[in-house]
C-alpha cells in the first residue's frame, strides 16, 4: 500500500507541533549536557615555533570571563564567543624567547577559584608545519572519486525531491 502525501493525513497540526517541540529539545539538549559536565579546552595548533600564534578556546565554563596561562605566552583574557558563554576564546603570541618542549596550558573559568583544566602545547625549535598539515597526502584517487560521487548522488537527490515536491502542490 502506497504512503499518503503528508497534505492528506488527518492531523497536519499535531504533526508540526511534535515536530516543532522535537527540535525545541534537540537544541536544547547540548547546551544542558556542556553545563553538567566539566570543561574540556583545547589550543590550536598544538606545536608551535618561538614568535608563532595559537588560538585558545575552553568548552562548557558556564561563566562569560575566563583565563589561559602558560610560561609558554603568559596570561590572556578569554572572551564569550556566543550569548550563551558556551565557548570561550583568546589568541596568544608564544614568546620568541620559549624554551623548546612541553609547556602547560591552563584555562580558568570565571575569577579565582573558578574551574579549571589544563591542556600541553609544545613549542618546537624549528618552524611550525605549515599549509595542509598532512591532512589530504595519504588520500588515494579511489576516495576522492567515491566522495565526489556520493556529494553528486546527495545533490542529484535534493534536486529530484524538490521538484517532486513542487509538482504536488
Amino acid at each position: 500500500m502506497p504512503a499518503k502525501p503528508l497534505a492528506q493525513l488527518p492531523n497536519r497540526r499535531l504533526l508540526a507541533r511534535v515536530a516543532a517541540a522535537t527540535l525545541v529539545l534537540a537544541a536544547a539538549t547540548p547546551l544542558t549536557i556542556a553545563y553538567a559536565a566539566s570543561p574540556s579546552a583545547g589550543v590550536s595548533p598544538t606545536a608551535v615555533a618561538p614568535g608563532g600564534p595559537v588560538s585558545l578556546n575552553v568548552t562548557g565554563c558556564g561563566t562569560k570571563t575566563g583565563l589561559a596561562s602558560s610560561t609558554a605566552f603568559g596570561d590572556v583574557r578569554l572572551t564569550p564567543g556566543n550569548l550563551e558563554a558556551a565557548n570561550l576564546f583568546g589568541n596568544a603570541t608564544v614568546f620568541s624567547n620559549a624554551n623548546a618542549g612541553a609547556h602547560s596550558v591552563t584555562f580558568e573559568c570565571g575569577g579565582a577559584g573558578g574551574q579549571r583544566v589544563t591542556v600541553s602545547l609544545q613549542v618546537t625549535t624549528g618552524a611550525a608545519r605549515g599549509g595542509l598539515g598532512g591532512s589530504i597526502g595519504a588520500m588515494s584517487s579511489g576516495q576522492i572519486a567515491l566522495g565526489g560521487t556520493m556529494a553528486a548522488g546527495a545533490l542529484g537527490t535534493g534536486v529530484w525531491v524538490l521538484r517532486r515536491r513542487s509538482r504536488m502542490s
